[in-house]
């Protein structure tokens, strides 16, 4: 008979980080992101895949809202958060603290994501951006990389939320891998 059993929640215990180890911190700026359950999911992401911070600028459902708490299972508690007035100023202020600023967008310049080359203590911002619009050109202007996720489908997307927890694993195994 097999021992495999799936863990109940009590069962988890919180990774913590080993001070030998270089760790890159990861923040995310999440501008314009108006459907709440995503911002709920984007929570849930930097919860499980150790993100600093969450930047949420424009129009983006902020907390306290129930549709986030429920999609984030409550992760909104454990999560640093802020709500800011200036996307743009705080990704100078990033880049000043010796951020890389990286949108994650198609665009004519964007570098598939497996293809990044980072650094292993190279700090990093990913922004995202609206569901229909995508990242703004202001900052896509400002960004130091643009990156996409290759598309193997008929779409060219896919939901931001999704695209968030592909891209930051990879940013976080970008590191393990060096």
């Amino acid at each position: 008979m097999s021992t495999n059993r799936q863990l109940e929640h009590t069962d988890h215990i919180k990774r913590k980080h080993s001070p030998n180890t270089t760790e890159r911190t990861i923040c995310l700026l999440a501008h314009n992101i108006t459907v709440p359950m995503n911002v709920g999911s984007l929570f849930r992401i930097s919860d499980a895949l150790g993100v600093d911070k969450i930047y949420l600028s424009g129009d983006t459902a902020t907390p306290p809202n129930n549709k986030i708490r429920k999609t984030s299972r409550s992760t909104e508690k454990y999560v640093a958060h802020d709500a800011i007035e200036s996307p743009l100023e705080l990704v100078n202020r990033l880049k000043k603290e010796n951020y890389t600023i990286i949108a994650l967008e198609i665009t004519s310049d964007s570098i598939p994501l497996q293809e990044l080359n980072l650094e292993n203590d190279q700090n990093v911002c990913l922004i995202l951006g609206s569901e229909n619009t995508g990242v703004s050109k202001e900052l896509l202007d400002l960004a130091d990389i643009t990156t996409h996720i290759p598309m193997l489908g008929h779409n060219s997307s896919m939901n931001v939320a999704t695209a968030c927890g592909i891209a930051v694993y990879g940013l976080s195994n970008n590191l393990r891998t060096k």
